[in-house]
């Protein structure tokens, strides 16, 4: 892969408002490119600076226009592809002003999939499953123009808090139900 078709097709996909890329996404985009070849020229992207490697297997175009505030999602939402994700616990509570904590390097998310923790550039995003169905989990959570994952509300995030065994302690309950 030449740097300029590495840049061309970047460029391409930042237009349509993609920065976030698997290594799988990467596969697709350089499909001329042996799997040998493709890790090789991944690094050397990496090391000139067009993308930056997030984590295991997940690329962000940094120099895209389309990057916003919200990669950390984007990079969950790579991460766990083909789930339902939202983000819940105590990412969504310190949001709502529910707890006095600020997970400043934490984004706690709620999925289908498997549970995991990743250590990105971006800060650690902590995947807990849930036995939820798909009917109940639409029906609990609040879609955000322009936000990439889906939202608990209030009780959601506080029940979800309770049901994973976290501390619930630190939560105002007196502000839960206003």
């Amino acid at each position: 892969m030449k740097k300029l078709h590495a840049y061309t097709i970047l460029r391409y996909w930042d237009k349509k408002g993609r920065y976030v890329f698997t290594k799988q996404d990467l596969s697709k985009l350089f499909f001329e490119d042996s799997p040998k070849t493709l890790t090789e020229s991944l690094k050397r992207l990496v090391n000139d600076g067009f993308i930056i490697r997030a984590c295991r297997r997940v690329y962000v175009n940094t120099h895209a226009h389309s990057y916003d505030g919200y990669v950390i999602e984007q990079i969950a939402k790579a991460l766990r592809r083909g789930e339902y994700n939202y983000v819940s616990l105590e990412s969504m509570l310190s949001e709502y002003g529910l707890i006095s904590q600020i997970p400043i390097d934490r984004l706690t998310v709620m999925t289908t999939g498997r549970k995991g923790t990743f250590k990105t550039h971006y800060g650690v995003i902590e995947f807990t499953h849930t036995k939820k169905s798909v009917a109940d989990i639409l029906s609990q959570v609040i879609r955000i123009e322009g936000r990439p994952l889906r939202v608990a509300d209030k009780k959601l995030a506080f029940q979800d808090l309770k049901n994973v065994g976290r501390n619930i302690q630190m939560v105002n309950k007196e502000q839960l139900y206003v």
